[in-house]
């Protein structure tokens, strides 16, 4: 390996283990629970694809998600997962965003692709003095 390509791999890594929306995609974590009872995991966070500015997607799936569950209880899961799990994990140095996506899923699903077999709701969020609000769309 030369001394550029050792160098090179050395400053991803460094990049990787510091950066915590990677260090969280990267992470096994245990499942959240939410207000209404269901448990979720992190499928994925996303951050280079357009946007209205700098847009997180945080993709989350809980098997037990119906699309049944009310709106008061959909809406409280949705800001626990931005409040509760997304906002710690934006990084504290450089942009902010100007919005976060959360989503919420029955199962996993590429980005972008429809899907008529997945059942999933998502909400944008602002952020104002540290705290998401809701967008609804």
């Amino acid at each position: 390996m030369t001394c550029r390509a050792a160098y090179l791999r050395a400053l991803l890594a460094a990049c990787l283990l510091s950066d915590p929306v990677s260090s969280a995609m990267a992470a096994e974590e245990a499942p959240i629970a939410l207000p209404s009872g269901l448990e979720a995991h992190l499928q994925e966070t996303i951050s280079d694809q357009p946007g209205s500015g700098l847009v997180y997607r945080f993709r989350f799936v809980a098997p037990a998600f119906t699309g049944q569950e009310d709106f008061e209880a959909q809406t409280a899961d949705l800001e626990h997962l931005c409040n509760d799990y997304a906002l710690p994990r934006i990084p504290k140095l450089g942009p902010k965003p100007d919005r976060i996506v959360i989503s919420l899923a029955d199962q996993s699903s590429e980005f972008g692709r429809f899907d008529p077999d997945v059942m999933q709701i998502f909400e944008t969020f602002s952020l104002q003095s540290g705290t998401c609000i809701l967008e609804l769309f």
